[in-house]
């Protein structure tokens, strides 16, 4: 019984696949301009129509910013939606973008590129770590064109095997490499003979067992320790990136050299220090973080 559910549910999946790459791939082509106003649309259906996961957002930027009126609130829910639907259709432009246009809607500060390649130069492999914020999609396609090192992102592989490929074709056009999280540790050290990147979105809801729970925006929050423990293990160097809209379909991408010698660092002190740093990005710009994901869905389990 369960073998053939699962074949049907395979087919189902298929059919669906097939059925939307055509306008996948008509999306992609279009221009810009074109493309907003359907993002445009789709915002309309998503938060009006819709209201996906609209309370949970609310609930979200309210926790996170008691200060903050109820009307601003709002605000910021209506700009995350439009945010939202903009990075939902550019993430879509990666499957035909050209390597110049890439590079002119998402560019590296003059300094980021200078970090980067000063620490190729070094021979040094390095651990970026972000969060959903900005387009991070994107930011990675720029930093294959733009970076000596070879980059891998850790990644959770989709249960449907063939929006699974169309992602990996997405985020692999100019030279970036997958690992999935189960394999994290395994292939970095495989890799150690090149020098490389590997970035890590760290803003995900650990089990509260395993995380370092800290005061972020304004909550008790679980944060993953697996960057830092990777870090620590392998000695690389941890970069935090930052990833900035500065208009519609324009983003900036800037670093920051958190510690050069993790080893060296106190427990904690890394985890720490990057959730920091994405707490000032989402108080600088918080329309731009992934309100809609349940970050605050664990709670701490008290000591007995």
């Amino acid at each position: 019984m369960l073998f053939g559910v699962s074949k049907t549910y395979a087919i189902l999946s298929a059919i669906a696949y097939y059925l939307l790459l055509p306008l996948i791939y008509a999306l992609s082509l279009l221009p810009f301009r074109v493309l907003y106003l359907v993002s445009d649309a789709v915002y309309l259906l998503l938060y009006y129509v819709m209201g996906y996961r609209k309370k949970v957002v609310l609930q979200n930027l309210r926790n996170s910013f008691p200060e903050k009126s109820d009307a601003e609130i709002r605000r910021i829910c209506k700009d995350f939606y439009h945010y939202l639907c903009d990075l939902f259709l550019e993430t879509f432009k990666t499957l035909t973008i050209s390597k110049t246009a890439m590079v002119k809607h998402c560019s590296f500060t003059p300094a980021t590129v200078e970090l980067f390649n000063r620490l190729e130069a070094e021979k040094k492999s390095v651990v970026l770590v972000m969060g959903h914020k900005g387009n991070w999609e994107w930011a990675g396609n720029t930093f294959s064109i733009l970076c000596r090192q070879q980059l891998y992102v850790i990644y959770h592989p989709l249960a449907n095997k063939h929006f699974n490929g169309l992602m990996y074709r997405m985020r692999t056009r100019f030279g970036t490499r997958l690992i999935a999280m189960r394999d994290t540790f395994r292939d970095m050290v495989q890799n150690r003979g090149e020098v490389n990147a590997t970035a890590f979105i760290a803003d995900q809801a650990p089990q509260p067992k395993t995380a370092q729970w800290l005061s972020f925006l304004h909550q008790d929050t679980p944060v993953f320790k697996g960057t830092e423990k990777i870090a620590q293990k392998m000695n690389y160097p941890v970069v935090y990136v930052t990833v900035q809209r500065e208009k519609r379909g324009y983003y900036t991408v800037s670093a920051e050299l958190l510690t050069a010698s993790p080893a060296e660092e106190k427990d904690g002190a890394i985890t720490a220090a990057h959730t920091r740093k994405l707490e000032e990005d989402i108080v600088a710009q918080p329309a731009t973080w992934l309100w809609s994901h349940k970050r605050w869905k664990h709670k701490r389990t008290a000591a007995i």
